[in-house]
């Protein structure tokens, strides 16, 4: 159950954050929350998804790390083997917080929160949120700008899907995963861009993805699924 406090120096002067990756401290997942402003990170090592979220059936990007609940193949030997961590994961128990419309607030920046049950929160290990004096320690900066870009992210998804749903761009797919055991699965329940509607768009429709940006992003997520290739790999050394 989330405890979310608004972050503030004066209850939260002594908090600290455990900042190491590890799969005891939520890295255990087999998907992650992804945004087109992050795609050119991602795309060098991981696939990139649609998924839809079963209870409003509304779909958001995810960067793929593993095949089954509480997998993720970018741990071996308790130690991170992608270059780049995910916005997602870097944020660990931040969050950001804006004013709910009953506040009547206008014009509100949204600010930093945190969940105090999070298991990255500590008061004896990892780093400093708050200087002795009260100011954002640097590790606090650097979340700031992992929030902001997490933000700004959240827009950029939004206007990136529904451009695509609007030129039926994104179609279902499913991926057989062969091991060297012999065994085979098949994963599904993941959605990708329609490459044959793709080819076929009007030059407007063209025109409209490219100044947009968001033509770069289909590009970035049709390529990252060579990716798979390397999850695969990743999963048959773990069962060998």
């Amino acid at each position: 159950m989330a405890n979310h406090e608004l972050l503030n120096n004066i209850s939260h002067r002594d908090l600290r954050v455990i900042a190491d990756r590890s799969l005891d401290l939520g890295d255990n997942t087999p998907t992650v929350l992804a945004f087109p402003n992050e795609f050119r990170q991602l795309q060098s090592e991981f696939p990139i998804c649609f998924c839809k979220d079963p209870d409003t059936g509304q779909f958001h990007c995810a960067a793929v790390l593993g095949f089954e609940d509480n997998e993720n193949l970018f741990f071996v030997d308790g130690n991170w083997r992608s270059q780049y961590v995910p916005l997602m994961l870097q944020k660990g128990p931040f969050l950001i917080g804006e004013p709910s419309p009953e506040t009547g607030l206008q014009n509100v920046e949204p600010m930093i929160h945190i969940d105090m049950d999070h298991p990255r929160v500590s008061r004896s290990d990892g780093e400093k949120v708050f200087l002795k004096q009260g100011g954002n320690s640097s590790f606090l900066e650097g979340i700031r700008n992992v929030l902001e870009a997490i933000y700004q992210g959240r827009q950029h998804s939004k206007n990136f899907i529904e451009i695509l749903l609007a030129n039926d761009l994104i179609e279902d797919f499913s991926l057989e995963i062969c091991l060297s055991d012999g065994s085979k699965n098949t994963l599904r329940g993941f959605y990708t861009i329609a490459e044959n509607k793709l080819n076929s768009l009007s030059l407007d429709v063209i025109q409209k993805l490219m100044s947009s940006g968001y033509l770069q992003a289909v590009y970035m997520m049709i390529a990252s699924f060579e990716n798979f290739k390397r999850l695969i790999h990743f999963k048959d050394s773990e069962a060998a």
